[in-house]
């Protein structure tokens, strides 16, 4: 898939969770990203307007899905949901989805947001959406530094 996957326009990055998803965008040139929604899943049907107005509003012309690994690089269980999630998107929106390792970015969100003195509830609101940033970002890089599909761009 990585060779369908578009070089131009805007790509959306995704944190998957089973009850919050986490959303940033690229900008047009896909040089950076912004963390754009946590998303609250309530019910097939919604997510499905949800995303694909996502993709109406925002053109988006591709998926990032940060795929959960084990510190040795495994797949877990919440790897195989992401994968699925991917799936669904795919379906629903008719864009490339592609996977990319996202290992310690909610770590790093959550370390980021505690450096900025934010309350506990209010960085709860904000890691989801700021891990799908971190995930995007990694993306972004890796291919522009030539790093991309083999470090971290796994299908």
């Amino acid at each position: 898939m990585s060779e369908l996957f578009p070089i131009h326009g805007r790509l959306a990055g995704i944190d998957y969770g089973t009850v919050r998803i986490g959303i940033a965008i690229s900008d047009v040139g896909q040089q950076m990203a912004s963390p754009l929604d946590n998303y609250t899943r309530s019910g097939e049907q919604a997510d499905v307007r949800r995303f694909q107005r996502l993709v109406r509003e925002e053109d988006i012309r591709g998926f990032v899905v940060g795929l959960p690994l084990h510190m040795n690089g495994d797949e877990s269980v919440k790897s195989q949901e992401a994968r699925q999630f991917g799936a669904w998107l795919e379906s629903i929106s008719e864009l490339p989805v592609i996977f990319f390792d996202e290992r310690m970015t909610s770590a790093e969100a959550e370390a980021l947001l505690l450096d900025v003195d934010m309350s506990r509830a209010k960085r709860k609101k904000r890691l989801d959406k700021l891990a799908a940033q971190i995930i995007l970002t990694n993306f972004l890089q890796a291919r522009a530094d030539g790093r991309w599909p083999a470090d971290g761009g796994i299908n």
